[in-house]
């Protein structure tokens, strides 16, 4: 009987050893899972973070590419006016304005700091009303020769509307404001020009009397006094020159052009030019190409620019001096030189020589040059010079073509 107890008190015992045992298996089993779960939610956290992370690097990348294609200034400040980013704009500009700087030593910089130079007391408090949430607001400020319109504007929360910042836009329109200076001067001059215009349009018919007169005198005057009609009249038509080559430069006009042989102008040409030649004791090379397609010029025009250039030549010579006129296909275009070997431009004269009324000659106008220039751009080609003193001047004219030209060699 006791036998019996102590066995059943020992099956006993060992159920509730295994129940135990079983007990602290689930619960280390459970322990487990939660862990492996912890650490798989961890995991997936670590990775969203990651991701995350990677997506806000791309789009302030993205942002900040944006921001340096930009051509304007942008600079972007937090609540506190301390610089969060910039773009390249305003990196360069700074480096111009001070000294040698990278983009990390600016970033966290109170905005007064950055700005030294520019009219702060006016773009602080432009500032401080956009972190107030103010609406943009533009101003324009001076910077030495320079000039920048500026702009603030507050950045906001999108889902609370709450002003966590703010943005400075600066744009350099100095050049703007002196292409806006140069028009109205333009415009001035126009309109000054269009008045000289008309008055020395009314100036040309009194002296057309004037010479009408002074021929009639002349055939009642005796052959003694020849000498000096000759001279006063040869004035008059001097000064007619004068006024017609103004009146060519001073109106903007259309001109109409036809599709003709710029070979054909230049022979019909040298007859004048070789007798002008003839009486300075000079001679005249012509070199055509015979490669050189016909061209849409108005014939008269171009006549007057060969003239006026071909005599500039003549004048800048001596006797036994020599003047070449030449052509040449480039492939783009058509080259007309007139070249002559006469003493030269000096280099600090050559820059002014299209200018209206400067000259270098004792009794010149100053209008010849300008004219020629003036006709090449109505035709929408160029004129240039080369010269060096002692070995003679050369101006090349340059006449564009387009694909669509078919090049006559008998041109």
């Amino acid at each position: 009987m006791l036998f019996r107890r102590f066995t059943l008190e020992l099956d006993l015992t060992i159920i509730l050893t295994s129940i135990a045992n079983t007990m602290i298996v689930l619960l280390v089993s459970c322990l487990f899972i939660f862990i492996i779960e912890g650490t798989l939610e961890k995991e997936k956290l670590r990775d969203q973070v990651i991701q995350l992370s990677r997506e806000y690097f791309s789009e302030a990348e993205k942002l900040q590419q944006m921001m340096d294609a930009a051509p304007l200034s942008i600079i972007l400040l937090d609540g506190q006016r301390c610089i969060m980013a910039i773009n390249d704009t305003f990196l360069q500009l700074y480096r111009n304005e001070h000294q040698w700087a990278t983009r990390d030593e600016l970033l966290k910089q109170k905005i007064d700091t950055a700005l030294v130079g520019f009219e702060t007391d006016v773009i602080i408090p432009q500032l401080e009303d956009a972190l107030k949430g103010e609406s943009k607001s533009s101003i324009v400020l001076h910077n030495g020769n320079k000039m920048y319109i500026t702009s603030t504007s507050p950045i906001k929360k999108g889902y609370t509307n709450e002003v966590i910042g703010g943005v400075i836009i600066l744009q350099d329109i100095t050049e703007v404001e002196t292409l806006r200076k140069e028009l109205n001067h333009v415009e001035r001059l126009g309109l000054v020009g269009q008045m000289a215009a008309g008055i020395t349009h009314e100036i040309r018919n009194p002296m057309s009397v004037v010479r009408g007169f002074l021929q009639l005198m002349k055939e009642k005057s005796p052959p003694s006094l020849d000498h000096y009609y000759r001279i006063v009249m040869e004035e008059l038509d001097r000064a007619n020159s004068i006024i017609n080559d103004f009146l060519a430069l001073a109106q903007n006009r259309v001109v109409n052009m036809e599709r003709c042989s710029l070979h054909d102008i230049i022979q019909e040409l040298t007859p004048l030019l070789w007798a002008d030649a003839n009486l300075r004791g000079q001679s005249i090379i012509v070199s055509l190409d015979e490669m050189v397609p016909s061209l849409y010029l108005n014939t008269k025009e171009i006549k007057q620019l060969i003239l006026n250039l071909a005599r500039n030549g003549m004048e800048a010579m001596q006797e036994k001096g020599q003047l070449i006129l030449e052509t040449r296909h480039t492939g783009t275009g058509v080259e007309l030189t007139v070249k002559d070997n006469g003493n030269g431009i000096p280099a600090v004269l050559k820059e002014n020589l299209f200018e209206p009324f400067y000259t270098t000659k004792a009794n010149g106008t100053g209008l010849g040059l300008a004219l020629c220039l003036s006709i090449m751009e109505r035709h929408g080609g160029s004129i240039t010079v080369e010269s060096e003193e002692g070995m003679g001047t050369e101006f090349i004219v340059f006449f564009p073509i387009s694909e669509g030209y078919i090049v006559n060699a008998n041109a």
